[in-house]
This record gives structure tokens, C-alpha cells and sequence, in this order.
């Protein structure tokens, strides 16, 4: 039977039964279009799997086909890759090229993309050994919220006691005592002081000065009054940190980090250099040849042990307005073999981001006002209409994708969203009509199009 997780609440497989075709299928329900890149993302991530189902001698010779995607600014490139990481049971991190700069420069180096991806790995693990838990440790947290509240009370001295301890259970679940107040030993947060296994500046920092407070005899706990409520969470981590081996979750993480990990690369043409030998350019080719490694494959060494980079999966992206893909250093640009085109978005296409993905700005807006009591009806005229003025102030001005409709979006509902609170009630139907009054600004000044994103 296939395993299933949930994506936003909505039962999907899990990734690794996911057929390519299955995959494009659930990143539609969240990006309009883009079939090509959706296509392409869907067969590295398919071929992930089926290299873990290769024999050994085999499954080394087989590495991730790193994929560069190129198109402009908010038709969907991030957030392919972000649907993608909610699918996979793997590390995800996201990160900016534009962040890193080249060794000896002040700034990240680029090896710390490979540490925050296994920390993101061991968030990762840790979470689902939690999960398997979660009976036992909401039983023991409560036992110790009960003890809070009856702290001179023995557990089971006699039948009087239990039955008081259960009335208080019954309090307790019910959300009674939340803010009810309690003193609490709280202890100080462990720290890793681990500084031999690698690690960045400030992983080393963080541990110099947990060993300065360890050696200059700091207390590790102290009474506080808190509230139940805060007791819970402080209770729960406490108890999560002592049945989930640590180790065993390092070790899941690392296997993970290198075989499943997936590191999104955005505003790669940023560092790509244009043909000019300033200083601008040669800082920029020295990120990239300090990228280039990682994306080969190579150790990097964290304060969790070494990671091998080598079946890390990189997707990278950029608008290329200014720069081309061969404006990159050769040797970089033969590490990502795949190639997508992403197309500028049509006025379809923003009618259809409109009305079909789970998540559609009009359903957002829809859901925020009806907390005000508001019911708003979105005629279909009137987001054809929206959709052919974001489509149209795109063209005529900065061309930034779908990004534009929120822009428009606010515009049109800003006097509702204002007024909310004396609506309480009524149902708003948004038509052709009302979009062209609030909106024929918008397209008519061009002036005022400039102060629009």
C-alpha cells in the first residue's frame, strides 16, 4: 500500500511512489503552467529514486542532473521548488547566490548552504521521531503539569488523591488551567560546544561562549513563575529531547543530507560576470568558483560530521535581465546539464491563478474578510477583467509575473478591507463594473504605475 502524507492538510504519496506524471499533477494544484520546468523538476526528482533502488556497484555511477531554470520574476520558480520540498520527505533549504561571497571577503561562505541544509535534515528527523512519540510524550507531560498543579500532592497515596489528580486531568485537558500561573525550574538551553567537527564562525562563536558559561560556573536552571500554557511547551521539549536518540537522528540526517538533499539556488545570475574585468565582476567569479566544488562534489565539514555533497540534487535559478547563462564561468555552467525555460505569464494564465489553486489569492482574501463577518462574491467577468489589467500593466511597465496581482489586488478590495468592520453582514459582489472604477487608474496613469510594484 502506498504511504501517504499530507501536503496543506490534503492526503498525497509520498514522494518516492510518486510517478513523474503524479508529481506534475500535485505541483498544479499550486502553480499554473510552466508544464516544461514542472516536467523536468518531476524526472530528476523520479530518478533520485529510482538511483536508491539500483545495486551498489551501479548506484555510484549514478549522479543528480543539477538543473538551471531561467525566466523572470514571479512566474513560478520559486515556488515550484517550494512545493517540491513540501512533497519530499527530504532536506530542503533555499538559499540566495547573491548571500555568499568569495573566501577572504566578508560575508557567508558558501559551504554554509551544506551546514544549514543538514541542520534543516535533522529538524527533519527529529520531527518525525517526535511524531512516533507524541502518545508517550503527551502522557508524561501531563503527568508533570498535573504535579505543578498539586505540588504537595502525592501521585497515587490514596484514593481521595487519584481522584482529585483525574478532576484535574479532566481541567488540564480542557484548557482550564492555561493561564493559571505555577513555579517552574526552567534550565538554560543546551548548548553544542562541539568545535571540532567543523563548522562556521558563528557555530564556533556559539561555542566558545557556552564553554566560557560552563567553566565560570553559571547556574543551568532557575525558578520562574510561568503559565501552563508555556509550562507545556517547555515541559514538551524537555520530554521530546529524552526519547529521541540524538545520535541515531544525526546519523538519519547525514544519510539523508547527502542522498535525498535537494539545495535551491536562487538569483544565480547575480554572480554571473558580464564580459568586464572590474572588481565587481572578479568578486563575482569568485563566488562562483567557490560554488562550483559543492555543486561537483566535495566534503564539507559541519559540527555535525562530514557531509559529502556528491548526490546533493541543485536546482538554481535566475531572470537573466541582464546577464546569460554563458556569462557564467564554463565549468559552472556544465554542472547543470538541465535546462528550463520558464515563458512570461499570459492573461489566461492570471485568470487561471486566480481561481484554481488551493491556496488562490481570491479564496485568501475571501477567507480574511469573512472573519469580519463579510461575504465576497467574485464575479467571473470581473477576474477576467483583473487578470487583463495585471497582464496589461505588465507589459506597459516592469514585467514582474504574478506577483502583480497582489499589487491589483489590494488596490481593488483596499476601501472593503478598510470599511470591514461596518459590513458585518452583508455579502459584496466584486463585478466588471466595480474592478474598472477602483482599477482604470492603474492602467490610464502611467505615472502612477511607477509607485506600484
Amino acid at each position: 500500500m502506498d504511504a501517504l502524507v499530507k501536503v496543506d492538510n490534503i492526503p498525497v504519496k509520498s514522494l518516492d511512489d510518486m510517478t513523474p506524471r503524479e508529481i506534475v499533477d500535485a505541483l498544479d494544484r499550486y502553480v499554473i503552467g510552466q508544464d516544461d520546468a514542472k516536467k523536468t523538476i518531476a524526472i530528476a526528482i523520479r530518478n533520485r529514486v529510482r538511483r536508491k533502488r539500483l545495486p551498489e556497484n551501479m548506484r555510484d555511477e549514478v549522479s543528480p542532473k543539477n538543473i538551471l531554470m531561467i525566466g523572470s520574476t514571479g512566474i513560478g520558480k520559486t515556488e515550484i521548488a517550494r512545493r517540491i520540498s513540501k512533497l519530499a520527505n527530504a532536506p530542503f533549504i533555499k538559499v540566495e547566490a547573491t548571500k555568499y561571497t568569495e573566501v577572504g571577503y566578508v560575508g557567508r561562505d558558501v559551504e554554509s548552504m551544506v551546514r544549514d541544509l543538514m541542520a534543516s535534515a535533522i529538524s527533519l528527523v527529529r520531527e518525525e521521531m517526535a511524531k512516533s512519540k507524541e502518545s508517550e510524550v503527551e502522557a508524561r507531560v501531563e503527568e508533570r503539569l498535573l504535579d505543578l498543579l498539586l505540588p504537595n500532592v502525592k501521585r497515587d497515596a490514596d484514593e481521595a488523591t487519584i481522584d482529585t489528580r483525574e478532576k484535574f486531568r479532566d481541567m488540564l485537558r480542557r484548557g482550564v488551567f492555561d493561564n493559571k500561573e505555577v513555579d517552574m525550574a526552567v534550565s538554560a538551553p543546551k548548548a553544542n560546544v562541539n568545535i571540532m567537527g567543523g563548522g562556521s564562525m558563528e557555530d564556533i562563536q556559539q561555542a566558545m561562549n557556552s564553554l566560557s558559561s560552563m567553566f565560570s560556573g553559571a547556574s543551568s536552571s532557575k525558578l520562574r513563575k510561568i503559565s501552563i500554557k508555556r509550562a507545556r511547551e517547555i515541559i514538551k521539549e524537555e520530554e521530546m529531547d529524552k526519547v529521541i536518540d540524538n545520535d541515531k537522528a544525526i546519523d538519519e540526517a547525514r544519510e539523508r543530507t547527502q542522498e535525498m538533499g535537494i539545495i535551491f539556488i536562487d538569483e544565480i545570475d547575480k554572480v554571473a560576470s558580464r564580459g568586464q574585468s572590474n572588481n565587481a565582476d572578479v568578486s563575482r567569479e569568485g563566488v562562483q568558483r567557490d560554488i562550483l566544488p559543492i555543486v561537483e562534489g566535495t566534503k564539507v565539514s559541519t559540527k555535525w560530521g562530514v557531509i559529502d555533497t556528491t548526490n546533493i540534487l541543485f536546482i538554481a535559478a535566475g531572470a537573466f535581465s541582464f546577464a546569460k547563462p554563458s556569462d557564467h564561468i564554463p565549468e559552472l555552467q556544465g554542472r547543470f546539464p538541465l535546462r528550463v525555460e520558464l515563458h512570461d505569464l499570459t492573461s489566461e494564465e492570471f485568470y487561471r491563478i486566480l481561481t484554481e489553486p488551493q491556496n488562490a489569492i481570491t479564496k485568501q482574501y475571501k477567507a480574511l474578510l469573512s472573519t469580519e463577518g463579510v461575504d465576497i462574491v467574485f464575479e467571473d467577468e470581473a477576474l477576467r477583467e483583473v487578470s487583463n489589467i495585471a497582464y496589461e500593466v505588465n507589459q506597459t511597465n516592469d514585467n514582474i509575473g504574478a506577483r502583480r496581482l497582489y499589487t491589483v489586488m489590494e488596490k481593488l478590495l483596499e476601501e472593503l478591507a478598510f470599511s470591514a468592520d461596518q459590513l458585518n453582514g452583508q455579502t459584496i459582489t466584486i463585478t466588471k463594473n466595480y474592478v474598472q472604477e477602483r482599477l482604470h487608474n492603474i492602467v490610464e496613469d502611467q505615472d502612477l504605475t511607477r509607485y506600484i510594484l
